[in-house]
Formats: C-alpha cells, sequence, structure tokens
C-alpha cells in the first residue's frame, strides 16, 4: 500500500474479471456541445470563424448552436419567398442574386448539401416567378435560359460551401486525434477532461481517470519494428474503442501511454471496467505474439480537483507505483479534494 495525503489510499490489485454495466449518461450533448465551444476558444486553433470580424464569430456560433433542419429549412423558405416579393415590387431593373444566396449559403453551411441544392432550385424558381409576374416581356426560351443559369450559379455556391465545411470538418478532425492510433490527442483530451472538472463541479458527479503503460514495448519495437509496434499500439486503442460507452474517451497521451476518462463513474464501477478490459488487452497480445503487459492507475474524483495537470499527475502516480511494485497491476485510489 501507499498513501496519498490528498488521496487517501491506494492498493495493487491483479487482472480480474468482472461483469461491467455501463451507467446512464444524460448529459453528453451539454458536454459535447461545452467541449466544442472551449475549443474553439483555444489558442492556436484553426476555425473557421476565426477569420471573421467577431460580430460575424458571434453569430456564426449562435446559428450553429441550433441544428435543427427543419427549422432552417422554414427559415429559408421564408426567406425565399420575402425575397421574391421584394425582387417583384423593385421590379426587374433591379438584380437581387446576392440576396438569394444569403438563404441558400446558410442552408447548405448548417443543413447540408441536400437541403441546399433544394434552396437553390426553390430560389431559381421564385427569382423565375417574380419575373414573370412582373410583366417583363421576353420569350420563353430566354425566360428558360436565365433560370438555368441562376440555379448553376446558386448550385456552385452550394458545392464550393459543402467543399469548405468539409475541409474544414476534416481539419478539426485531426486537430483533435491521434494520427497514429485513432485515439484523441492529447491537447483535446484536455479540453474534455477539464470539461468533465467543470461538470462536476456544477453537478458533483464523480468520474474516473486510467493511466495507462504498456510495460516493455520498447522490446517490441527492437525485436519486430518500428512498424510492429505501430500495429500493437492501434491495437491497444481499436480494442479500447469497441470496450468504451459513446461518452467515455480513450486518448494517446504520448508513446505508449494512454488514458482512459470514464464519466459519472465511481470506483467500484471502474474497477470491473478496468479489470476487464486489462485482460482483455493481455489476451490482445497474446494473439499478436507480443511480450508487454499493461500498468495502469486509475483515479476515482469523487469532488472536483484543482487542475487538470493534478488529475493526470495523481494517475500518472499511481501507474508508476505499479511499474515500481513489478508491473502488469492496477492501482486505485480516490480523490476527495
Amino acid at each position: 500500500m501507499v498513501e496519498n495525503p490528498k488521496c487517501g489510499i491506494f492498493t495493487r490489485e491483479d487482472p480480474m474479471t468482472f461483469n461491467f454495466k455501463p451507467r446512464k449518461y444524460d448529459d453528453v450533448k451539454l458536454l459535447y456541445n461545452s467541449v466544442v465551444e472551449t475549443e474553439k476558444n483555444l489558442p492556436g486553433k484553426r476555425m473557421v470563424s476565426r477569420d471573421l470580424p467577431s460580430a460575424s464569430k458571434r453569430w456564426l456560433a449562435v446559428l450553429e448552436g441550433h441544428p435543427n433542419k427543419l427549422v432552417w429549412s422554414v427559415a429559408g423558405l421564408a426567406m425565399v419567398g420575402a425575397i421574391g416579393v421584394l425582387d417583384y415590387l423593385t421590379g426587374y431593373e433591379l438584380a437581387f442574386s446576392l440576396f438569394y444566396l444569403l438563404p441558400i449559403s446558410l442552408l447548405t453551411w448548417l443543413a447540408g448539401r441536400r437541403l441546399g441544392v433544394l434552396m437553390a432550385l426553390f430560389s431559381a424558381l421564385v427569382w423565375l416567378l417574380a419575373d414573370v409576374v412582373a410583366g417583363h416581356a421576353v420569350s420563353p426560351i430566354i425566360y428558360f435560359w436565365n433560370t438555368l443559369i441562376r440555379l448553376g450559379f446558386f448550385l456552385i455556391v452550394v458545392f464550393l460551401l459543402t467543399a469548405l465545411r468539409g475541409t474544414l470538418e476534416h481539419e478539426r478532425e485531426l486537430n483533435r486525434v491521434d494520427s497514429l492510433t485513432g485515439a484523441v490527442n492529447f491537447r483535446f483530451f484536455s479540453t474534455i477532461l477539464q470539461m468533465e472538472i467543470d461538470r462536476m463541479r456544477r453537478y458533483e458527479r464523480p468520474f474516473t481517470l486510467a493511466y495507462i503503460d504498456i510495460d516493455n514495448f520498447k522490446a517490441v519495437n527492437d525485436q519486430f519494428g518500428h512498424t510492429t509496434g505501430d500495429h500493437l499500439l492501434r491495437s491497444v486503442v481499436q480494442y479500447t474503442q469497441t470496450s468504451l460507452r459513446k461518452t467515455d474517451t480513450v486518448a494517446r497521451l504520448g508513446g505508449d501511454e494512454f488514458a482512459i476518462l470514464l464519466p459519472e463513474t465511481g470506483q467500484e464501477a471502474a474497477a470491473a471496467f478496468i479489470s476487464r478490459i486489462q485482460k482483455g488487452f493481455l489476451e490482445e497480445m497474446e494473439k499478436g505474439g507480443w511480450p508487454v503487459t499493461f500498468s495502469i492507475g486509475v483515479l476515482t474524483c469523487l469532488q472536483a480537483p484543482l487542475t487538470i495537470d493534478e488529475v493526470i499527475r495523481l494517475a500518472d502516480g499511481l501507474m508508476y507505483s505499479v511499474k515500481r511494485d513489478g508491473k502488469n497491476a492496477i492501482a486505485y485510489s480516490t480523490c476527495t479534494s
């Protein structure tokens, strides 16, 4: 046993098998939205709104906070209808193409390409109707041609915005994920962990952090090569991801060290899950013929700790206590202040 004055007493435990029953977690949307909103304000984060004026960023944040496609579809139809009426009232001579682009662009950005295409078609038809009702006498062929050109122009904007949004989402995902393993990277994990700490302060619900180190990983690289070592790391993450709830997070902290964050999970449930997952790790390593084991430190926070660094440091200390005592085991502790 090793005593920690802040977090009580923790003990080592050999791998055991438990039946893990995921606990209910009702605030997924709250946590995710908070993480994304916090991430937007992190220095060095390349987001689309960062290059816009401050007023535009505020409006974009408000709009993206209401992702209901039906609401945006109805709003887009109403905007196009209003623009069509203004187009009719102002006469054929005044061009309204930029005004039609506003609802098309917003719906494409907020609701996706399919609705953007439908809005482009609707806008072109409304523009045609405004021209016809205004009584501008031209050949039907000219009406058809103008409508076709306008629709093509609108569709180009829709597809360009869709491609831009996809590129930005892909870049955002790359900034959150470790490229080798597919686990969350340390930077984004820190954001998630901070949000969980803030959530604990508000709702007083526990969470558990497991710090995992792969024992003798260097020997695998030396004996089998770095390609095999990379495959081993990916196997660990893939197995973990298939075992987690949607609200749990696995992160690569660097090298052969990983962390698992279990929101709303006390020590008993955490012990059941971590013991089961360590047993699964060992079975996966045996299948691959890799002579490695796992040292794990598990910290359950019953009260909100002061900082992210403190939580990680305490869990890391638990993991190193296992390595000092012979590796391939689990150390548990609770943090109450």
